[in-house]
């Protein structure tokens, strides 16, 4: 049983970022329906109610490379109480040029948010997840990473850095933290098959988008990764889930990708 579901306490309160769709989206679902009250934010209103209204959470209008609007989460947040869970989730990809030939504004943007962006959050609800960590026992730092942090691919050097970046931070901060009870947990998925992911990076080619899965046997999906973080911070308090990389079986490795139906050798 989960640390949520064995506290006789109130519901744990959790944070998720870049909740307006994709992965955000299913982590506040799922949360929801386990009994966590859940804080969703993104900067689109217009999603994040619908949200709200699918699943009674809270929302906030909130884009994680603008300071004043971190600072007004943090500040909400610090009316309520505490902070249990934080998963950073808001990411993404730009483009998929060669090294030789991509826009460094790209690049800026893409370290922006997924890295500084991330950062951002940390540090503002950090001291809320150690009001958290005393009253449930643990609080969780949850960030999505990627498979393309540990390995490179053509096109795909502005991400590899930027979430190899995540990564990078994510090991310093759980270094940081020894000594308390807050656990630092990196998912790490491979092809997920989300709404937008691949078509925000390909500026809405969808005939780019769509060759990217043709053929890929049941790619992950965004319920996927939502269902290996709610079980990451539903452990029991002393388990930590340092790093869980996670594909689906037709992707063996990053650059190893299989289309057609998946069949034993006989």
């Amino acid at each position: 049983m989960g640390t949520n579901e064995t506290s006789s306490r109130a519901p744990r309160r959790a944070l998720v970022s870049g909740a307006s769709s994709g992965i955000g989206a299913a982590t506040v679902r799922a949360l929801c329906a386990r009994g966590y009250e859940v804080v969703a934010i993104a900067r689109r209103e217009d999603r994040l109610a619908s949200l709200a209204q699918e699943t009674g959470c809270t929302t906030m209008v909130c884009d994680v490379t603008n300071e004043h609007d971190v600072e007004a989460v943090r500040a909400y947040l610090a009316k309520r109480g505490s902070l249990d869970i934080l998963v950073a989730n808001a990411g993404g990809a730009i483009g998929a040029d060669p090294v030789g030939e991509g826009d460094p504004r790209d690049w800026s943007a893409m370290f922006e948010l997924n890295v500084i962006g991330t950062q951002r959050l940390i540090r503002a609800m950090l001291p809320l997840l150690r009001h958290g960590a005393l009253e449930h026992q643990v609080a969780d730092i949850v960030s999505l990473s990627s498979t393309a942090a540990f390995v490179s691919y053509e096109g795909g050097g502005g991400y590899n850095a930027a979430k190899a970046g995540v990564h990078a931070m994510l090991g310093a901060l759980r270094l940081e933290l020894a000594g308390e009870p807050i656990r630092v947990v990196e998912i790490a998925p491979g092809m997920v098959h989300t709404e937008e992911f691949a078509l925000n990076r390909f500026a809405g080619d969808e005939a780019k988008r769509d060759a990217l899965y043709e053929g890929v046997e049941a790619p992950l999906v965004a319920d996927d990764v939502a269902d290996v973080i709610v079980y990451a911070v539903g452990c029991p308090a002393h388990v930590n889930l340092d790093l869980v990389q996670m594909r689906p079986v037709a992707q063996a490795a990053q650059h190893k990708l299989h289309r057609g139906p998946l069949r034993p050798k006989l």
